[in-house]
């Protein structure tokens, strides 16, 4: 019986550093504008461009709301827990529902607080 309680706590144990170890971070929303889609783009959905500065770069993501609300056009300021990976951003809603998000571009931030 101790036998299979060392080997049950040791496959617990081993089975944990093969997962990837996932840092989120904190993201603030600097900035949110519509997005203008291409001319051949015929579809009716509306996107936005929002800004989000994380760790000191400014990441600009593709942003479908669900359902056509357009509450993120208010949602500048708002601190968000987000995970950055190369080609996509993930952030969890308030139901923690995970959600996916392509980034556009990235640039580091510039701070514009006055010297002291």
């Amino acid at each position: 019986m101790k036998l299979v309680r060392i080997i049950c706590v040791s496959l617990v144990v081993l089975s944990s550093f093969g997962q990837p170890a996932q840092n989120y971070q904190v993201g603030v929303i600097v900035g949110v504008k519509p997005h203008q889609p291409k001319a051949d783009d015929a579809s009716a959905v509306t996107r936005y461009e929002v800004s989000l500065k994380v760790a000191g770069t400014v990441y600009v993501v593709l942003y479908t709301p669900p359902f056509d609300v357009g509450t993120v056009k208010y949602a500048e300021g708002r601190n968000i827990l987000v995970l950055v990976g190369a080609k996509t951003i993930s952030y969890n809603d308030l139901l923690g529902q995970s959600f996916e998000v392509p980034i556009l571009s990235s640039h580091p931030a510039t701070d514009s607080a006055p010297p002291k």
